[in-house]
């Protein structure tokens, strides 16, 4: 007697993504792209140490396999990513690796870029790194923010985003608070609608201002007196 196995109808897609991902110059562009902003091609050929030609490649298997959105505008060809749960893949897979696992920098230069990326960054359109981590504490602290059963955002929370003068696109498919892991602190900072919303009116505000070309930002002065005074954050954990 012989049995038969039916092959779940998910594998090929799953094995297709594992392909896309599966590529240390597809990796450093999408890697590169949770900045949240749209790059041209020439800056990610730049940025990925490879010719034109070769990134062109790279980046129309991941349009193609739907990593990536495309626009042009004159002779420039733009590409971000695709959608917000694309940005939540590739940070949860990057978020895997080990910082003591992860290559040393070798110069004054890179070792200046990751200090700061450590810091404060974003992450796709959320605030990460030690800013992020502290933002997220204050507000679980303050009672605004539940962690115990997974992310989620108390009725004084939405209270508080609303008289802040954030809002909240509740009608979003995404869900409004969500833990993501960081990879530098090794502990969740929020993500979701309250993440994206709450680091979007941080730069909006002035409160943060980015540095550099990578996803680094930097409290500003003003942000560190609103932190304050809206969470309670102190100075010397901004910076």
């Amino acid at each position: 007697m012989t049995t038969t196995t039916t092959r779940d109808v998910r594998a090929p897609g799953l094995a297709a993504l594992a392909g896309l991902l599966a590529d240390e110059t597809r990796a450093a562009c999408l890697l590169a792209l949770l900045d949240g902003r749209a790059w041209t091609a020439g800056e990610l050929a730049r940025h990925a140490g490879v010719a034109p030609s070769t990134l062109s490649e790279h980046l129309g298997k991941l349009v193609g396999g739907g990593l990536l959105a495309e626009e042009r505008q004159g002779r420039h060809r733009y590409v971000r990513i695709a959608e917000p749960r694309v940005a939540q893949l590739v940070e949860d897979l990057a978020a895997q690796i080990a910082p003591d696992t992860a290559p040393r920098p070798h110069t004054l230069r890179a070792a200046t870029a990751g200090s700061a990326m450590a810091r404060g960054r974003t992450c796709y359109d959320h605030l990460a790194g030690r800013l992020g981590i502290a933002v997220t504490d204050a507000l679980t602290a303050r009672g605004l923010l539940r962690q115990d059963t997974g992310f989620a955002l108390t009725d004084p929370g939405l209270r508080w985003f609303e008289g802040a003068g954030i809002p909240l696109e509740r009608a979003s498919r995404r869900p409004l608070a969500r833990a993501c892991l960081d990879w530098t602190e090794r502990r969740p900072h929020l993500a979701g609608v309250a993440g994206a919303a709450l680091c979007r009116h941080a730069l909006d505000a002035g409160w943060c201002v980015r540095i550099g070309t990578e996803r680094a930002v930097k409290v500003t002065a003003a942000g560190e007196r609103a932190w304050g005074e809206l969470l309670g954050i102190e100075a010397a954990a901004l910076r």
